[in-house]
Protein backbone atom coordinates (compact mmCIF):
# COMPACT_ATOMS: atom_id res chain seq x y z
CA UNK A 1 0.00 0.00 0.00
CA UNK A 2 2.64 2.46 0.58
CA UNK A 3 4.39 2.01 -2.64
CA UNK A 4 1.16 2.28 -4.35
CA UNK A 5 0.40 5.41 -2.12
CA UNK A 6 3.91 6.69 -2.30
CA UNK A 7 3.77 7.14 1.54
CA UNK A 8 7.09 7.75 2.55
CA UNK A 9 9.01 5.85 -0.39
CA UNK A 10 8.40 6.97 -4.06
CA UNK A 11 5.39 5.81 -5.70
CA UNK A 12 5.46 2.81 -7.75
CA UNK A 13 2.70 0.80 -9.35
CA UNK A 14 5.38 -1.97 -10.31
CA UNK A 15 6.58 -2.30 -6.80
CA UNK A 16 3.39 -2.18 -5.33
CA UNK A 17 2.12 -4.90 -7.68
CA UNK A 18 4.79 -7.44 -6.74
CA UNK A 19 4.08 -6.84 -3.50
CA UNK A 20 0.77 -7.36 -3.39
CA UNK A 21 0.43 -10.52 -5.50
CA UNK A 22 3.27 -11.75 -3.35
CA UNK A 23 0.71 -11.31 -0.17
CA UNK A 24 -2.44 -12.35 -2.30
CA UNK A 25 -0.38 -15.46 -3.27
CA UNK A 26 0.11 -16.19 0.34
CA UNK A 27 -4.16 -16.11 0.89
CA UNK A 28 -3.87 -12.30 2.42
CA UNK A 29 -7.81 -11.02 1.30
CA UNK A 30 -6.84 -7.56 1.25
CA UNK A 31 -3.98 -7.59 -0.81
CA UNK A 32 -5.97 -10.20 -3.72
CA UNK A 33 -8.82 -7.30 -3.72
CA UNK A 34 -5.92 -4.70 -3.64
CA UNK A 35 -4.64 -6.06 -6.80
CA UNK A 36 -8.14 -7.06 -8.56
CA UNK A 37 -8.15 -3.72 -7.89
CA UNK A 38 -5.02 -2.56 -10.14
CA UNK A 39 -6.02 -4.97 -12.65
CA UNK A 40 -8.98 -3.57 -13.38
CA UNK A 41 -7.61 -0.08 -13.85
CA UNK A 42 -4.83 -1.18 -15.46
CA UNK A 43 -2.26 0.24 -12.84
CA UNK A 44 1.22 -1.11 -13.22
CA UNK A 45 -0.39 -3.70 -15.16
CA UNK A 46 -2.13 -4.23 -18.72
CA UNK A 47 -5.74 -3.80 -18.19
CA UNK A 48 -7.17 -7.67 -17.26
CA UNK A 49 -10.68 -8.36 -16.60
CA UNK A 50 -10.25 -11.76 -16.19
CA UNK A 51 -7.14 -11.37 -13.93
CA UNK A 52 -8.86 -9.24 -11.60
CA UNK A 53 -11.95 -11.29 -11.38
CA UNK A 54 -9.88 -13.89 -10.39
CA UNK A 55 -8.21 -12.22 -7.55
CA UNK A 56 -11.70 -10.60 -6.41
CA UNK A 57 -13.25 -14.05 -6.13
CA UNK A 58 -10.57 -14.92 -4.12
CA UNK A 59 -11.15 -12.31 -1.73
CA UNK A 60 -14.57 -12.39 -1.92
CA UNK A 61 -14.37 -16.05 -0.65
CA UNK A 62 -12.46 -15.54 2.24
CA UNK A 63 -15.19 -13.18 3.14
CA UNK A 64 -14.06 -9.75 1.92
CA UNK A 65 -16.84 -7.34 2.27
CA UNK A 66 -15.09 -4.65 -0.02
CA UNK A 67 -14.39 -7.79 -3.06
CA UNK A 68 -17.99 -8.81 -2.27
CA UNK A 69 -19.20 -5.34 -2.84
CA UNK A 70 -16.97 -4.63 -6.19
CA UNK A 71 -18.44 -8.08 -7.54
CA UNK A 72 -22.11 -7.39 -7.51
CA UNK A 73 -20.77 -4.24 -9.64
CA UNK A 74 -19.24 -6.18 -11.99
CA UNK A 75 -21.92 -8.49 -12.62
CA UNK A 76 -24.84 -5.47 -12.45
CA UNK A 77 -22.60 -4.01 -15.34
CA UNK A 78 -21.52 -6.74 -17.32
CA UNK A 79 -18.20 -4.98 -17.30
CA UNK A 80 -15.74 -7.72 -18.10
CA UNK A 81 -18.04 -10.56 -17.87
CA UNK A 82 -22.00 -11.24 -18.72
CA UNK A 83 -24.44 -9.03 -17.32
CA UNK A 84 -26.00 -11.12 -14.35
CA UNK A 85 -28.11 -9.50 -12.16
CA UNK A 86 -29.19 -12.62 -10.11
CA UNK A 87 -24.96 -12.95 -9.30
CA UNK A 88 -25.18 -9.19 -8.60
CA UNK A 89 -27.78 -9.55 -5.96
CA UNK A 90 -25.79 -13.10 -4.40
CA UNK A 91 -22.47 -10.68 -4.20
CA UNK A 92 -24.46 -7.64 -2.36
CA UNK A 93 -25.98 -9.79 -0.10
CA UNK A 94 -22.76 -11.48 1.20
CA UNK A 95 -21.49 -7.89 1.46
CA UNK A 96 -24.39 -6.42 3.25
CA UNK A 97 -24.76 -9.42 5.84
CA UNK A 98 -21.30 -7.99 6.85
CA UNK A 99 -22.68 -4.25 7.22
CA UNK A 100 -21.58 -2.67 3.66
CA UNK A 101 -23.85 0.12 3.52
CA UNK A 102 -23.04 0.52 -0.30
CA UNK A 103 -24.21 -3.23 -1.05
CA UNK A 104 -27.52 -2.75 1.05
CA UNK A 105 -28.05 0.28 -0.35
CA UNK A 106 -27.48 -1.28 -4.08
CA UNK A 107 -29.94 -4.33 -2.87
CA UNK A 108 -32.41 -1.66 -2.15
CA UNK A 109 -32.07 -0.65 -5.47
CA UNK A 110 -32.37 -3.57 -7.54
CA UNK A 111 -35.72 -4.71 -5.74
CA UNK A 112 -37.86 -3.57 -8.70
CA UNK A 113 -35.69 -5.46 -10.96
Amino acid sequence: MMYKEGLGVPQDDADAIKLYRNAAQQGISNAQYNLGVMYRKGEGVPQDDAEALKWFLEAAEQEDAKAQYTLGVIYQDGLGVPQDNAEAVKWYRKAAKQGDAKAQLKLDGMKDK
